[in-house]
């Protein structure tokens, strides 16, 4: 008998299982970086007619984008804004925040996420977040500024309470060409 081919699922595919495992129709999630839109879309899907995603990007093009691909909706809310500024427009508790660092694919290359800003947006994200609900940040470290923003995102997950949130990393440790890994955030208390 032969056994069907599985494979460990991407970092992408393991952040939607994270997301997937809290989030519930009615819920409030965030894409911060919501690039060409499939992270909006599966949040939208989850969080169904009665939930609100909030998305984010500083690209007119990830702005046209995502709302072709989802059409019209009045529970989604677009925002061509920064990351760092998503405390301006959410009003209490998020289930969900995720993260697609570096650059619009199909996009502008030399138009990516910096420290700076993911650095405070993640401290807003953390700050919104609701009790066992989770922040999944994907970082792409083979484009220039990468692995410095990568680095300060680990030192800064990792300085996290211990006892208000579990931090995992989820890589394939045998991939040498800068593959992209997953870090996933759930708070605790």
């Amino acid at each position: 008998m032969t056994r069907p081919t599985r494979r460990f699922p991407r970092p992408t595919a393991m952040a939607h299982l994270l997301v997937s495992d809290v989030v519930r129709e009615g819920d409030t999630v965030v894409d911060a970086t919501i690039g060409n839109g499939h992270d909006t879309l599966f949040l939208k899907r989850l969080v169904g007619s009665s939930g609100e995603v909030i998305g984010f990007d500083i690209q007119d093009q990830a702005i046209a984008q995502t709302r072709d691909r989802l059409g019209e909706n009045n529970a989604v809310h677009l925002h061509l804004d920064s990351h760092e500024n998503m405390s301006s427009y959410l009003d209490g508790e998020v289930n969900a925040v995720m993260f697609n660092l570096g650059y619009l694919p199909g996009g502008d290359q030399t138009v990516i996420t910096i420290p700076e800003s993911t650095l405070a947006a993640l401290k807003a994200a953390s700050e919104h977040l609701a009790i066992n609900g989770v922040i999944t940040i994907v970082a792409y470290i083979g484009h220039e500024g990468g692995s410095d923003e990568a680095l300060k995102v680990d030192q800064w997950a990792e300085a996290l309470c211990p006892d208000h949130f579990s931090v995992i990393r989820y890589e394939f440790s045998n991939r040498k060409n800068k593959a992209p890994y997953l870090i996933g955030i759930q708070r605790l208390a």
